[in-house]
């Protein structure tokens, strides 16, 4: 009996050690693994391999891996071949920092599943003692991060190997330098499980592309975009309905008919309210582009993919709509870009007064400038309330501002930088703005935003929140905010945020935007007849006070 429970024992041992592991498993492990030793290992990091041409070794060799323990063996056999690592006793000082560390999670190196302790041993020494000085894939510029010395294989689906590069390439760019990793939907280790056996299936241009697109996606981050010709053509389309058009309640409302260079009449009319496209509403259009375009939120979805909607490769649109209260279907021609007539803008005046009594400034922050500042200010300086319009994107103004219109030196941010002598770890510091001023401005200070107030305008906002008599009025801003990283991934444009903004208490911005103090939101009656009702609510609020 003894000898048969040694027996078992030791046929258990024998399974446990054989332990079987899924492609996905091998792969996964495999992208952590190599993207860690490309950016910890201090011979790796400082460029002395083909790190590419390492991958694509070690993933012709995991097709001949089948259990845990010749997996151990890859990697462990792996790690010595990368040559000695020496103590770093620099790496053991702390730093005089703040750290933020919702970011940082290396304990995918003690998975007992996948490693034994001699694996995660060799690992663990890598990280207590990593690479401290130059990295080879990647500089600082002012705090901010920016990759190099990756090697490009173009935008065309060539092969399986490639396809996986870039996929843990960007996977890695993201486990280590995106500083609201631990915001996204998904937990960021689960969407490497879930894309892996979508990028082994890709087998054309398109699908690559597409599948790039989605990952790209699952940032959850307003920044972030890929930018592929072939996405924008074959998913979107090249042709469009002449028309303009503005978004409220879950429906398209055409605010202006262009003009073609056929001169064709058009079916719409301004102030149709369009609700279904193709045979879907605009709230499934939003879902059906939505998977291949990131945003922080759904406003800000809306605000990526609207301009989407009346695009097509067809020669026409099927669409459903309501005009003077009755229900119509046309069949809408669309024209090529090129084809369709547009006005130039009308140029609007970057500050002004807007009331009889002279007491009510405006300004335009999407085209007022620099040098414009200090005649602005004289010219709105004796109002008793200003009305700075944050729906655009601004021009550097945050700092000159500041010193014009707040009282004092002030924190008014606070901003978490990577920390790329232990990556994932971020460090924070709070940011200052303005200046002891006595004769900062005295009045009301107005604030409109909406789901176009992104980035730097949302800091701007911020900034304006420090003033005495600062309200802000509208709805919720993008909520990306922070300087983002550019670069290429699979030879195609991209981006994310890269470094996280916060409000000076901590409290957070990103995917949730700056809550107004007093909410409101354009309506289809409104923008029928032509309204601006965030003006109009502000121009109500100085009136009344509430």
């Amino acid at each position: 009996m003894r000898k048969l429970s040694l027996l078992i024992i030791f046929i258990l041992s024998l399974n446990f050690s054989a332990q079987a592991v899924s492609e996905t498993q091998k792969l996964e492990s495999l992208c952590k693994v190599w993207g860690f030793l490309k950016y910890y290992h201090p011979n790796v990091s400082k460029g002395n391999f083909n790190w590419d041409e390492q991958l694509f070794q070690k993933i012709s060799e995991l097709k001949k891996i089948n259990d845990k323990s010749q997996l151990n063996e890859l990697y462990s056999s792996w790690i010595e071949s990368l040559g000695k690592v020496d103590k770093c006793k620099e790496c053991l000082q702390e730093e005089n920092k703040t750290y933020f560390l919702k970011n940082f999670d290396l304990n995918w190196i003690n998975d007992k599943s996948l490693f034994f302790e001699n694996t995660s041993e060799k690992l663990k020494y890598i990280q207590n003692n990593r690479n401290i000085g130059e990295n080879n894939y990647f500089g600082k510029d002012d705090r901010k991060v920016f990759f190099r010395n990756e090697n490009s294989y173009g935008s065309k689906f060539t092969s399986t190997q490639i396809c996986l590069l870039e996929l843990f390439r960007y996977w890695n760019y993201v486990e280590y330098f995106f500083p609201y990793k631990y915001k996204t939907d998904e937990n960021w280790n689960n969407v490497l499980t879930q894309m892996i056996p979508k990028f082994l299936s890709v087998n054309t241009d398109e699908n690559y592309h597409l599948a790039l697109a989605e990952l790209v996606t699952k940032t959850d981050d307003s920044h972030a975009y890929l930018f592929s010709p072939l996405i924008t053509l074959n998913q979107y389309g090249k042709r469009k309905v002449p028309v303009e058009y503005s978004y409220a309640e879950g429906k398209l409302i055409v605010t202006k008919i262009n003009a073609t260079k056929f001169n064709e009449a058009n079916l719409l009319k301004t102030g149709d309210v369009i609700y279904d496209v193709d045979g879907l509403t605009i709230s499934q259009k939003v879902n059906a582009f939505g998977k291949y375009i990131p945003a922080s939120n759904t406003w800000g979805k809306i605000k990526k993919v609207k301009n989407l909607f009346l695009f097509s490769n067809n020669d026409s649109i099927n669409i459903r709509l309501e005009r003077d209260g009755e229900n119509l279907e046309l069949k809408v021609k669309t024209y090529l870009l090129k084809d369709i007539i547009n006005e130039k803008p009308i140029v609007s005046e970057k500050w002004k007064l807007i009331d009889d009594g002279r007491k009510i400034g405006y300004v335009n922050m999407g085209i007022i400038e620099r040098k414009d500042l200090d005649e602005m200010y004289k010219s709105l300086q004796s109002t008793e309330s200003i009305i700075f319009d944050l729906r655009n994107y601004p021009k550097q103004t945050i700092l000159p501002l500041s010193k014009i219109l707040l009282p004092e030196n002030t924190i008014y941010y606070q901003f978490n930088f990577p920390e790329t002598r232990y990556l994932s770890k971020f460090y924070s510091r709070k940011n200052h703005i303005g200046t002891h001023n006595p004769d900062y401005y005295k009045g009301n200070v107005i604030v409109l935003v909406d789901e176009n107030t992104q980035s730097q305008a949302e800091t701007t906002a911020m900034m304006f929140k420090q003033h005495p008599k600062a309200k802000i009025i509208g709805s919720n801003t993008a909520g990306a905010n922070g300087d983002i990283i550019s670069f290429r991934i699979a030879g195609l444009a991209t981006s994310f945020t890269g470094i996280g903004a916060y409000y000076p208490d901590g409290k957070e911005t990103q995917r949730i935007g700056i809550i107004p103090d007093i909410i409101i939101k354009p309506t289809l009656q409104g923008i029928i007849k032509g309204k601006d009702e965030l003006l109009e609510r502000a121009l109500e609020y100085l009136k009344t006070g509430l």
